[in-house]
């Protein structure tokens, strides 16, 4: 889903996730540290995998084994980042963004 780029990622999340089949694991950084998240996330069966972030005052345990595993999912958009066009986003339609970044995966795929 496209949103602006001043809006906050964490709402969008939860229409994400209902999109997909449950996980057993769910892994995020801290930015999707969210009450409601890990409620919606519980309710579906899934363990999620989050960062405390540093103001919270009730803490929540998780595999610091798997979050280790998430750079491989930073990797991945660094790796699409490669591309000027998608860092920067020149094409400011969601269509033309979503076709040039299918075809970044399918060029990074191939290499």
């Amino acid at each position: 889903m496209l949103t602006g780029g001043d809006a906050h990622d964490c709402p969008v999340a939860e229409r994400l996730i209902d999109r997909v089949e449950p996980a057993e694991h769910l892994l995020s950084d801290k930015a999707y540290d969210s009450k409601e998240l890990r409620d919606e996330l519980e309710q579906r069966g899934t363990k999620p995998v989050i960062l405390n972030r540093s103001n919270r005052k009730q803490r929540f345990s998780f595999s610091k084994r798997l979050y280790r595993l998430r750079w491989r999912i930073e990797s991945a958009f660094n790796r699409l980042k490669d591309f000027r066009g998608i860092a920067t986003r020149y094409d400011k339609l969601g269509p033309e963004l979503l076709g040039r970044c299918l075809l970044a995966a399918a060029l990074v795929w191939w290499i």
